[in-house]
């Protein structure tokens, strides 16, 4: 999930004409696009857009921007209250241009960070149909599509963004929809075209840690590493590139290095995923009291981000089935397969149910999550110990070995509890 978010965070874009967004900061040209101006500082941007408006409160493009802006600063910084700031800057941009499809767009990037999938996807249709170029909204199409699981229309939709708008942002949502169809080639291939094409440093960091991610995902340490060092060289604030390289580190055996690198992410960005991450950094090493402090700031972020109006049930699951309530795992894991069949939303309610010792109903879920040839170590590791549960016992061998292969230092808990259970099912042999 944090991986299928993650991939709204490119560069935010707007569509049509750029000019009221580029006038709303003072100093800059007119002919520089909104596009622009949010690659770089986000503050910056932030403030200089909420003082134009102010003095120009009629100006639709500088609130589209504004909207966008606060969006891409809550994923950045884990504040679902800004959500509800966008979501009024959108509202005066439609209130003062209905149907401008920067604001539309904006929607779109709105509810995907919200994860109202079905509402992205109809925000993003709307501005389409004003300005079918619109680079946001062609993204936030792709975005949609993908999290709702429908991958074989989100892959047309990637081709079209492809040609109606190539540039970063499409090439590496080209890239992640080729790699959840098992086709890791070509997203390798894809993202290292974004990144020597990538003309500044935001652009820089986001495709470089891309690429970690994909390494690290293939058990490919080093490579993943030099990846994030090239990330943080051209922004060193990147938090995704700080996170992914704690986890590349953990994954290496620097475990110390990697609770020092999560301790400066999570202080900037509570984040369920790292926070979970640095907590079972900390069980492995035995502090199973600091364990519990990041486990229990998870539910805190649980709450906030609902009352911003956020669906978490998916970081629910994931976080509750290992680390807190499981029958709250498989209501929360439950209510996303309602609402989206992926790959993620199969392995999070197959793990749930296994959990909840209720692994043969989990067989069939565990299986969609790896039907797709999109390989993941998590996945393979959950599906190999429900096997081992429901008597599948080569099968189980066979998940098992493959997920240690594929990355074996996926998860400090998770590696050495696919380690055990291996060894167990060769014992039995």
């Amino acid at each position: 999930m944090l991986l299928a978010v993650a991939m709204t965070a490119g560069a935010v874009a707007v569509g049509g004409d750029g000019q009221d967004a580029a006038r709303a900061l003072p100093g800059v040209s007119r002919a520089v696009d909104a596009e622009v101006l949010l690659r770089g500082d986000l503050d910056t941007a932030i403030r200089s857009l909420q003082a134009h408006v102010r003095q120009q409160p009629r100006d639709f493009g500088a609130w589209a921007t504004l909207g966008l802006a606060q969006v891409e600063r809550a994923r950045t910084d884990g504040a679902p209250s800004r959500y509800a700031r966008a979501e009024r800057a959108l509202a005066r941009s439609l209130a003062l241009r209905p149907g401008n499809d920067r604001a539309l767009a904006g929607q779109a990037a709105l509810a995907t960070a919200r994860h109202d999938f079905t509402a992205a996807l109809d925000h993003a249709d709307r501005a389409l149909e004003r300005n079918p170029y619109g680079e946001r909204a062609l993204c936030s199409r792709i975005d949609a599509l993908v999290e709702l699981g429908r991958y074989e229309e989100a892959a047309r939709a990637a081709t079209v963004a492809d040609r109606r708008r190539p540039g970063v942002p499409v090439f590496t949502r080209y890239a992640y929809v080729r790699e959840l169809r098992g086709d890791v080639r070509t997203a390798r291939r894809v993202l290292h075209q974004a990144l020597a094409g990538a003309s500044g440093p935001a652009d820089v960091a986001y495709v470089a840690t891309a690429l970690g991610n994909l390494e690290r995902g293939r058990g490919r340490y080093g490579v993943a590493l030099r990846h994030y060092a090239r990330a943080l060289a051209a922004d060193d604030a990147h938090l995704p590139a700080l996170e992914g390289r704690a986890r590349a580190q953990a994954a290496a055996g620097d475990r110390a290095g990697a609770i020092t690198t999560l301790e400066q992410v999570v202080a900037r960005s509570p984040l369920p995923g790292p926070l979970v991450a640095l907590g079972e950094l900390y069980e492995d090493r035995g502090d199973r009291a600091k364990a519990r402090e990041q486990y229990a700031l998870v539910d805190a972020w649980t709450a906030l981000a609902r009352a911003g109006g956020v669906d978490v049930d998916l970081d629910t699951a994931l976080a509750a089935a290992d680390h807190g309530d499981t029958a709250e795992a498989l209501r929360a894991a439950r209510a996303q397969w309602d609402r989206r069949r992926t790959v993620h939303t199969a392995d999070a309610l197959a793990w749930a149910l296994h959990r909840e010792g209720r692994s043969a109903e989990a067989l069939p879920y565990a299986r969609r999550a790896t039907a797709t040839g999109y390989r993941d170590a998590a996945f393979l590791h959950h599906r190999g110990m429900i096997e081992k549960a429901t008597g599948h016992l080569r099968a189980a061998r066979a998940s098992l070995t493959a997920a240690l292969e594929l990355n074996p230092g996926f998860s400090p808990l998770g590696a050495r509890a696919a380690r055990a259970a291996l060894k167990d099912l060769e014992a039995a042999r």
